[in-house]
């Protein structure tokens, strides 16, 4: 089931793991923009589902950030948090529909598969073809099977994964409790209507895992545009991991043009010698989804 007809809803969703840095700032103002330049709602979400990873006052970093930037959103901003029982119904739904099992397998023993996928070790089935026995802690996974899932990427074009082959059945809740971020992100996704899902192409090969999780589900499917991620000089995605240095207020408006580039725009020269408000005048008039380089 496809979105068709609804008003546009997109949504920014960041992790508190650490303050924004300059590649959050050009995944949210592609939101951003792609939402406002149709007249759309803009939505934030706090991606907090994994708490042991949440710094104490990202949070209110990032939010303070993105006021400082001139984000507006349309809605109260949503907690992953606080959502636990909507994905725990989600799992009961699949449960009865036998499409989850109990996993007690540790990563070192996924991890000696010798099947490889498309980010990592193809889970081989082993709980699933083995039910575990006794208390030992487990995860819960979803099967999967050999269907094609394919979507139109408004960047990438169309990207297709086999889930048997590429991926394996996937973590819905971990052994430790905690819901994983494919599940929440369908569900938050579903609860809020969002119609259009814009973000990093680092995302690009979790979406035929989302799209099996609405059809199970059956949730409506987004429109998917998945940006160029930004790099350092390593080549390596700009991350909390990689030192990415957190994006200053004092330097928001040059650092909303360079996002603008980053993004195959071609901001005039003179919106550096305005204000943030002329700066998001101009972007939202001008914006130009087909020019970010794929």
């Amino acid at each position: 089931m496809r979105l068709a007809g609804q008003s546009y809803r997109g949504r920014f969703a960041p992790s508190p793991t650490g303050p924004l840095h300059f590649g959050s700032l050009v995944a949210a103002v592609g939101s951003y923009l792609d939402a406002k330049s149709q007249n759309g709602k803009w939505l934030v979400r706090i991606e907090d589902v994994d708490w042991q990873r949440t710094v104490p006052g990202a949070v209110s970093e990032i939010l303070t950030a993105l006021e400082g930037f001139g984000f507006e959103w349309d809605e109260e901003v949503v907690y992953q948090s606080q959502r636990a029982e909507a994905y725990l119904n989600a799992m009961n739904v699949l449960e009865q529909c036998s499409l989850v099992y109990p996993c007690t397998c540790s990563r070192k023993e996924i991890a000696d598969s010798s099947i490889r996928g498309v980010n990592g070790p193809v889970y081989p089935g082993t709980c699933r073809n083995h039910p575990p026995q006794g208390k030992k802690s487990y995860a819960i996974r979803i099967r999967v099977n050999d269907e094609i899932i394919l979507f139109q990427d408004r960047i990438k074009g169309k990207y297709s994964q086999i889930l048997s082959r590429d991926i394996g059945d996937f973590v819905l809740r971990r052994a430790d409790g905690i819901f994983a971020y494919q599940l929440a992100a369908v569900v938050d996704d579903a609860m809020q209507h969002i119609t259009h899902v814009v973000r990093g192409a680092d995302l690009l090969d979790s979406t035929p895992r989302q799209i099996f999780l609405q059809q199970a589900l059956d949730y409506p499917t987004p429109e998917y545009m998945h940006l160029p991620v930004v790099t350092n000089l390593q080549g390596e995605k700009l991350s909390k991991q990689t030192n990415a240095i957190p994006i200053d207020v004092k330097d928001a408006l040059s650092l909303l043009v360079k996002a603008l580039h980053c993004l195959g725009q071609r901001p005039p020269a003179e919106l550096l010698q305005g204000d943030v408000s002329s700066f998001w005048q101009w972007a939202k008039r001008n914006w130009q989804a087909a020019l970010v380089p794929g």
